[in-house]
């Protein structure tokens, strides 16, 4: 092995050590170290300047934690939901919005969720051939159909919830309360942002939008 590649994890080990000097370690916590340490470094720059791109890297590197921030968020809810047969990822979050309300038309809750049409039909679908939604006809539109929470869509909300929950404190890591109190201001000021455009302006082309922005 070569002496500079000793030299360099002995080096690495001494900084690791003097951050949790008090704390038993392992070879494993090393590792995530390391790890941890490598993403840091990682950066849309890297990738602008081999390819000659104009970028703002705020903004990129951005965009690039909220897509990986769902990734794995989406891989918690599913290992938390294994134990509810009845839901799946998004089968979920349509039992969570659609708890908020007496009942609501398939289109609404649709689009409460942000996504396209048919995916949404599917997802109901199931969530009616599951029991936990039921179907009736909506008094004032007949071309509508209305879906509300059954009791045992209840019970099934009632249980995952205990998972759900334990997912999203896991979700915001090792977040202090002030970090989360600021997380949660700016995410739903995005959230706020992005639910008028899907709600108003979806079909707008991107250069049309990214004009909100700039006259903001």
């Amino acid at each position: 092995m070569e002496l500079n590649l000793i030299i360099d994890i002995l080096t690495e080990l001494d900084t690791f050590q003097k951050i949790q000097p008090s704390t038993q370690t392992s070879l494993e916590d090393f590792r995530l170290y390391l790890n941890q340490k490598a993403y840091e470094k990682e950066t849309p720059r890297n990738l602008s300047d081999k390819f000659e791109l104009e970028v703002n890297d705020l903004e990129n590197e951005i965009a690039k934690q909220v897509i990986m921030l769902g990734r794995y968020s989406k891989h918690l809810i599913k290992k938390s939901l294994e134990n509810h047969r009845d839901l799946v990822n998004e089968d979920f979050t349509y039992l969570f919005r659609l708890m908020d309300y007496p009942s609501l038309t398939k289109m609404q809750l649709i689009e409460k969720n942000a996504h396209e049409k048919q995916s949404g039909i599917e997802i109901i679908k199931r969530l009616v051939r599951n029991g936990l939604f039921e179907e009736t006809p909506d008094k004032d539109d007949k071309r509508s159909t209305r879906i509300s929470v059954t009791e045992k869509g209840k019970k099934v909300f009632t249980e995952s919830m205990k998972d759900i929950t334990m997912v999203s404190k896991i979700m915001c890591g090792k977040l202090n309360e002030n970090e989360k109190e600021h997380l949660l201001i700016s995410l739903k000021k995005l959230n706020t942002f992005h639910h008028t455009i899907y709600t108003n302006l979806r079909d707008e082309e991107p250069t049309n939008l990214l004009k909100m922005v700039s006259n903001a």
